[in-house]
């Protein structure tokens, strides 16, 4: 069973893997960084903030300095889709950002009955999950 984690990304439980949504291109190991497993575009913050006034005539133009600031954006080496992205110091390492118990999901959803529909979609309510009663597994 892939259960989604975030928008873009899936831990199939079979295989304990990460997997892309999208395309189901494998990220890596569940028990470790997914980040491992996609594509890095170190980006100067410039090429996002543009400055607010001119730096030619001040020094600080409201737009991050790049000797402080770098941005990481990190995609799906199968379709492309941007997964995440962040803002760190140059120098510092990718955020282990989702450390997943996987033993513990596992159990969760063995105790689930079949048909456990998971709500998906940006038009979904908050509700808890449900059985289908018409599509039983």
């Amino acid at each position: 069973m892939r259960i989604p984690m975030t928008e873009y990304l899936e831990i199939d439980l079979e295989t304990e893997r990460w997997r892309c949504r999208r395309c189901a291109h494998d990220l890596g190991p569940a028990r470790g960084n997914y980040k491992e497993g996609t594509l890095v575009y170190d980006r100067d913050p410039t090429e996002i903030h543009r400055p607010l006034i001119d730096p030619g005539r001040y020094e600080f133009t409201f737009a991050p300095d790049p000797a402080w600031c770098r941005i990481l954006e990190f995609y799906c080496p199968g379709c492309g889709t941007q997964i995440e992205a962040e803002y760190l110091p140059p120098g510092h390492p990718p955020t282990y950002d989702l450390q997943i118990d996987v033993d513990a999901l596992k159990a969760q959803w063995a105790a689930r009955p079949a048909g456990t529909v998971i709500p998906l979609g940006r038009d979904v309510s908050a509700e808890p999950l449900r059985v289908d009663e018409r599509n039983p597994a």
